[in-house]
């Protein structure tokens, strides 16, 4: 499994609808097998840190290593075989409304669809079970809560078992059972080797599960204690 490490990275970014532009930098290093809780205010640069680890948008200076890896360097096809195993939960909803939820987590190439439909149904039935949402296969997010679908956005990241997970703001709307739920499941992951990076509004629960928390103010770390 590899680790993460960004070099001197610099984004350029856009902070929702009112257009506020800000600049990322950032250098970081992620062992393989870390549970890292990425926090900061609204506007801090969490949700473009979690895109560039997770493969989503490029820096504008700086590398990305996954490994020994410079994806940064890569072309995209060389880039996206070391990017999957990756699984990601970003910021924006990313389930289709008119499919059904075994649908948005199978593959959306026809004959890798059929594949997964044949062969690997239990193993996403399984994932959604370990999420909390049993039996919820042939529904349609219109038919979930907010907070229910962001379940399911996790049970698409990890059915594939990868090695490295990022989550932003996966927690949000949600109650306290669930988020105590969803972190219990993430440890479990992270102590069978899967690195986990997600994001928080504060460290609370980082401090509470003894994990590392890498502050964010202003697009620069502010803060990274390293617990555990």
């Amino acid at each position: 499994m590899p680790g993460i490490r960004l070099e001197h990275v610099t984004k350029i970014y856009h902070n929702g609808a009112r257009g506020i532009s800000g600049t990322l930098e950032a250098d970081l290093s992620i062992r393989q097998g870390e549970f890292v809780f990425v926090v900061g205010d609204h506007g801090s640069g969490k949700s473009t840190l979690l895109e560039l680890i997770a493969g989503e948008i490029e820096p504008d200076r700086g590398c990305i290593w996954l490994g020994g890896a410079n994806l940064t360097r890569m072309r995209a096809a060389e880039a996206a075989r070391y990017r999957s195993c990756i699984g990601a939960v970003l910021e924006d909803s990313e389930l289709r409304r008119t499919e059904t939820i075994f649908k948005n987590l199978a593959s959306t190439g026809r004959l890798e669809y059929l594949k997964d439909k044949l062969f690997n149904r239990p193993r996403i039935e399984k994932a959604l079970s370990l999420v909390g949402m049993p039996g919820s296969a042939e529904r349609h997010p219109p038919e979930l809560t907010s907070s229910e679908c962001r379940r399911v956005e996790l049970a698409r990241a990890i059915w594939r078992s990868p090695s490295i997970l990022v989550l932003d703001a996966l927690t949000e709307r949600a109650d306290d059972d669930t988020i105590w739920d969803m972190l219990h499941l993430l440890t479990a992951l992270n102590k069978r080797g899967t690195t986990v990076i997600m994001s928080a509004g504060d460290g609370s629960y980082g401090s509470m599960l003894g994990k590392r928390v890498v502050t964010l103010r202003d697009g620069r770390i502010a803060g990274n204690i390293q617990r555990g």
